[in-house]
């Protein structure tokens, strides 16, 4: 039987740098709301909050990968 290899690609390839720091900003303002809503007690599941910390951490790495591999290419 023949294994079949899944081919991923990373955020980085598919999308560029300036529409990976637009996410980011959406993603900064989401979180900023988020923090308000936890503070008022509006926020139903403040786990929203740690999720969209660690997407902001991955969107952060894919911007610096990005520009390395430019920096790189350029070199």
């Amino acid at each position: 039987m023949a294994t079949v290899k899944k081919t991923t690609k990373k955020a980085s390839e598919v999308k560029t740098i300036a529409d990976l720091r637009t996410d980011l900003i959406t993603k900064t303002t989401d979180l900023l709301q988020a923090k308000r809503g936890n503070a008022a007690g509006e926020l139903t599941n403040p786990h929203t909050i740690t999720v969209i910390r660690k997407e902001i951490a991955r969107l952060n790495f894919a911007i610096r990968a990005g520009e390395i591999s430019t920096a790189k290419e350029n070199a």
